[in-house]
């Protein structure tokens, strides 16, 4: 029998104020339509997360470590959404070339070395929301500006990346 906006300011300040809130907005078909679109380019709003260390805590959207694997699994792989070619541009050379981050996005020399090797047939998320920092399934290897990230599934402890701006 409580006003709600009294329960609702009793939770804010027995959670000090450390509250999230988490809301689904487009239907699975419009997404599928937006995502095969060829202008359209997949990435995240997630915040910096790892799965161990200070960043490694709250309960983060399972997207920080789920969305590139769910693209490539389940709407690429599963849904044959578009090949996977067009898939790997979507989220490499287009986002560079559109925000202007030179030398990214692209395997050349003279490039950063940045490469993730994955098993097409297997790599999967299996982020969840009681579970988001689980990583996804099917990556081998991640070189980051160069350095080994991940090799042969494990995390090798560099910490080579770099935050990238417009124009640079």
């Amino acid at each position: 029998g409580s006003d709600p906006v009294d329960l609702l300011l009793s939770i804010f300040i027995e959670e000090r104020l450390r509250i999230g809130a988490i809301f689904s907005s487009m239907s699975e078909a419009n997404l599928q339509r937006f995502l095969s679109l060829p202008c359209s380019m997949i990435g995240t709003d997630s915040s910096a997360r790892s799965s161990g260390g200070p960043t490694h805590k709250g309960q983060p959207h399972p997207r920080g470590f789920g969305s590139f694997p769910r693209f490539l699994g389940a709407y690429v792989r599963n849904r044959g959404l578009m090949d996977l070619s067009a898939a790997v541009h979507k989220i490499t050379m287009l986002p560079a070339i559109t925000f202007g981050i030179h030398k990214r996005g692209v395997l050349r020399k003279g490039a950063y070395a940045d490469i993730v090797v994955f098993d097409h047939r297997t790599i999967n998320d299996r982020a969840t929301f009681a579970e988001p920092f689980l990583r996804p399934e099917g990556i081998h290897y991640v070189v980051v500006n160069g350095e080994p990230a991940l090799w042969e599934g494990e995390q090798t402890g560099v910490r080579s990346g770099k935050i990238l701006r417009h124009g640079r």
